[in-house]
C-alpha cells in the first residue's frame, strides 16, 4: 500500500471519528423554561438528574466529633 493511500484512508479515519464524537457531545446550554412543563414542580432542564435525599451517617459524624474533641489543648 502506498504511503499516500494510508495517509488518507488515516485522516477519513480521524475525521469520521471526530464528527461521530462532535454528534454525541451534548453540551448545557441557556435554554427559557416555561411553566407548562413543570407544573406545580421547580423547573429543571432537561439535562438535570434528579437527586436523592442523602441520609447522614451517624458514625461518620460521632467520629467526625470525636476528632475536634481531641483536639483541644488538655488544661
Amino acid at each position: 500500500m502506498k504511503l499516500e493511500i494510508a495517509r488518507g484512508l488515516f485522516l477519513i479515519g480521524a475525521l469520521g471519528v471526530a464528527a461521530l464524537a462532535l454528534a454525541a457531545w451534548e453540551q448545557p446550554r441557556t435554554q427559557v423554561l416555561s411553566a407548562t412543563q413543570g407544573g406545580a414542580q421547580c423547573l429543571l432542564p432537561r439535562v438535570a438528574k434528579a437527586s436523592t435525599a442523602a441520609k447522614p451517617d451517624h458514625e461518620l459524624l460521632l467520629f467526625m466529633f470525636g476528632m475536634s474533641q481531641g483536639m483541644r489543648p488538655q488544661s
